[in-house]
């Protein structure tokens, strides 16, 4: 079965702002992000990319946009269902502001309880992106063969699902992943089990420097900005 890279979107506007964006429209890559997603083709060079799927927002359609340009006979196909969480009345509001929210605690502790007020839960999010990952690999497989690799780009609680569902992890345990703004997972399915074979790699560390603040014990709801 095919290879999957997942590579999540460039830094937006809103991660810069602390908001939560999820389905907000009009929310861009910003000066960082496009950058990051200018860089993405060269990060790439060498992959025989086969397909790319993309989510519907904004920031992931400019972020796969220099991968395309780069490659003119790749075209993007847009899936809904790997577009970002539907946070309901929680989108477009302070990251800051929700930590007070009763909620929050169980988004950290017991996402497979949470239903986002207005939203979706948590756990219909990882469903409808498994399944299109398992489609899309069925698809690629049919189109291209067994070891080809195809490329999605999405956003961070999708991701950190999907991982999860790759490694056999309850969903109450996708909080422990950290992938930052366009890093590259990569998936190798096979006929009876899935082999994460990346992890968030940035291509530099400067996450990994410590910072001024003190580091944040919650995961970041929607992924976090990345490295400052």
């Amino acid at each position: 079965m095919p290879t999957l890279i997942l590579v999540r979107h460039g830094r937006s506007t809103a991660n810069t702002a602390g908001l939560l964006a999820g389905w907000t429209p009009g929310v861009a890559l910003d000066e960082r992000g496009a950058a990051q997603a200018a860089a993405l083709p060269g990060r790439l060079d060498g992959l025989p990319i086969a397909e790319v799927v993309t989510s519907p927002l904004q920031r992931c359609q400019e972020t796969v946009r220099p991968l395309l340009e780069a490659r003119p006979e790749l075209r993007a196909h847009t899936d809904e269902r790997i577009g970002e969480c539907r946070y309901g009345d929680w989108s477009g509001r302070k990251l800051a502001e929700l930590k007070d929210e009763p909620l929050m605690e169980v988004v950290q502790a017991h996402p497979s309880a949470v239903a986002f007020p207005g939203g979706e839960s948590m756990r219909v999010m990882q469903t409808r992106a498994a399944e299109a990952v398992r489609e899309w690999n069925a698809r690629v497989e049919r189109d291209h063969g067994a070891d080809a690799v195809y490329l999605m780009c999405s956003h961070g609680d999708i991701i950190k699902s999907l991982i999860a569902d790759a490694l056999g992890l309850h969903l109450d345990l996708f909080q422990r992943i950290s992938v930052e703004p366009c890093s590259v997972t990569a998936i190798r399915y096979t006929r009876l089990r899935p082999f994460l074979v990346r992890l968030g790699d940035t291509g530099d560390f400067a996450s990994l420097v410590p910072r001024e603040e003190p580091a944040d014990d919650d995961a970041p709801v929607g992924g976090g900005a990345g490295a400052p």
